[in-house]
């Protein structure tokens, strides 16, 4: 168990320990929440990497291929601009 110190800003330092077991370290952004009472500090990128994770497993379970992906996605933001930038078109 490590502690840390309130400081009058409202400032924490975690120490070094616990940034290292993080894999945390200067500048990079943590996301804080609390659950049940307890201070739960996540690092952001941990949270991009479980989300891209499971983007990941999505797209494999749904049977597409990229390139279906890739051309479905075309086809939607042809039709958005169309939507949206088609002057022939009344408001």
């Amino acid at each position: 168990m490590a502690r840390a110190v309130l400081r009058p800003r409202r400032q924490l330092t975690l120490p070094r320990d616990i940034c290292r077991q993080l894999g945390i370290d200067t500048g990079d952004q943590v996301d804080l929440s609390v659950e049940d009472g307890t201070l739960v500090v996540t690092p952001s990128r941990k949270l991009a990497l479980d989300a891209l994770a499971e983007i990941q497993n999505a797209f494999a379970r749904s049977g597409l291929t990229e390139k279906e992906l890739q051309r479905a996605a075309r086809e939607a933001r042809t039709e958005l601009i169309r939507e949206r930038y088609d002057r022939s078109r009344s408001p």
